[in-house]
């Protein structure tokens, strides 16, 4: 096994184009070509989780949390950063980390979040906007399926729960040949019709060389003639956050009781009680305060996520309750996620937890 298998396999489940502006997932140490045996999933990677790597023999870490997120101008130790760096380095283990483009896919961390909860009918409660193109382009009419179904393998067509979507019309197309071509119908100097479908598909934009290639591989034209338009349409599979349904409602003491639980919680803050039940919750693992006011619109009767600052609590206004159960809290599943998507692509690959706890949150609470 090596560095980029595990690699382009996460990446197909996350593609690092879904990832913030901000962000910096991806490999951030290590060869992609380097042979490994086993892999450390941790939350974060401090010290001792370089430390458990080294101990347990794993080569390759899987974070959700980039060890650098800005640039470093030295290399000296003088921050835990720095001293994770080096060891990692001295020691060849490749530090790797999906942050914000696992966040935002369905089936990501908030799909997980939602999944311990016992959240249904999911959704993503913003969807992501400019993702999506179409592909408009013409085809001669016995070659038709064989592009559709090429461009369809490649990832275009995908709506919602439904794939291999699109739409195909009848027309004349026109051409003619110029002294050196070579062409699949007609005659070079000859002007040429030729009954033509127009095919209209779309797709992430991240897909775009992977389509293109696709098309132009297996469309018989010499010259393929093509569009691709940008979409305003929201892309309703990626975005920031969840929302979903209880089974059945709940008393807001007892689903917040459930948090603690669930969430294994010293605290939770949280707004004023309104004295309602509690079915539609919305989520987002880590900071989320600025999906506030979508949840609000979507109608949730609560918003659980974390690192909620004093002022923003003021924004719930009395409309939704705002549960803040922490950052290591609501993501501290992540690990799990990454397991279970890596087991089962490779089933006998050594994939363990890291046991350390990195959280560098602690409550001291009244007697």
């Amino acid at each position: 096994m090596t560095i980029r298998e595990i690699i382009s396999y996460l990446e197909s489940v996350a593609p690092p184009a879904y990832q913030e502006s901000y962000d910096n997932a991806g490999l951030i140490i290590g060869d992609q070509d380097a042979a490994i045996t086993s892999a450390l999933i941790t939350l974060d990677v401090t010290e001792s989780v370089i430390d458990e790597a080294i101990e347990t023999k794993c080569e390759l870490i899987i974070a959700h949390h980039p060890i650098l997120f800005k640039g470093i101008k030295r290399l000296n130790g003088n921050s835990y950063v720095e001293r994770c760096i080096i060891k990692a380095i001295k020691n060849d283990i490749a530090i790797y980390a999906a942050h914000t483009n696992l966040d935002s896919i369905t089936g990501g961390v908030n799909t997980k979040i939602c999944e311990k909860i016992g959240l249904t009918n999911l959704g993503i409660l913003a969807p992501a906007k400019e993702q999506l193109v179409k592909l408009v382009t013409f085809i001669p009419e016995d070659h038709l399926g064989k592009v559709r179904d090429a461009l369809f393998e490649a990832g275009a067509g995908e709506i919602g729960k439904y794939d291999k979507c699109s739409f195909s019309s009848q027309g004349t197309g026109t051409f003619r040949g110029g002294e050196e071509s070579n062409p699949y119908l007609g005659v070079p100097g000859e002007f040429h019709f030729e009954k033509e479908a127009r095919f209209e598909t779309i797709f992430p934009k991240y897909l775009k060389n992977k389509i293109i290639n696709a098309l132009l591989k297996t469309h018989p034209y010499e010259e393929v003639a093509y569009d691709i338009y940008p979409l305003e349409n929201s892309f309703q599979e990626v975005g920031a956050g969840m929302i979903g349904e209880l089974p059945g409602a709940e008393h807001e003491i007892d689903f917040l009781t459930r948090l603690l639980d669930i969430f294994e919680c010293k605290s939770i803050r949280h707004t004023y009680l309104l004295g309602r039940q509690i079915k539609k919750v919305a989520v987002c693992g880590g900071s989320g305060s600025f999906l506030l006011p979508a949840a609000i619109t979507a109608g949730a009767d609560i918003f659980v996520t974390s690192d909620i600052k004093y002022h923003e609590f003021f924004e719930a206004e009395e409309k939704i309750i705002v549960a803040d159960i922490g950052h290591y809290e609501s993501e501290q599943f992540t690990k799990e996620l990454f397991y279970e998507i890596l087991i089962k692509k490779f089933p006998n690959f050594a994939l363990r937890l890291s046991e350390v706890k990195t959280n560098p949150v602690l409550y001291l609470c009244q007697r």
